[in-house]
């Protein structure tokens, strides 16, 4: 299983798990849905929308590793 980091696209974060979709529109980040959002790095995007990027990976993280263990 890859890690996800600050750097890590918004567009991998995706391929990587669909789900993570409804996630960011969660937490307010509606964008992702936008074609361009897939090439933001995942840090770009949380400038954006003035969310913490380390709390978001720790997150996203935490959500692929619960899936694979599935």
């Amino acid at each position: 299983m890859a890690a996800i980091t600050k750097d890590t696209l918004i567009g991998d974060i995706l391929d990587l798990d669909p789900s993570s979709a409804s996630f960011f529109m969660e937490m307010g980040m509606l964008c992702v849905s936008c074609p361009a959002a897939r090439g933001e790095t995942l840090e770009q995007a949380c400038m954006v929308h003035a969310i913490d990027p380390d709390e978001i990976v720790q997150k996203l993280n935490e959500r692929l590793a619960a899936a694979s263990k599935k």
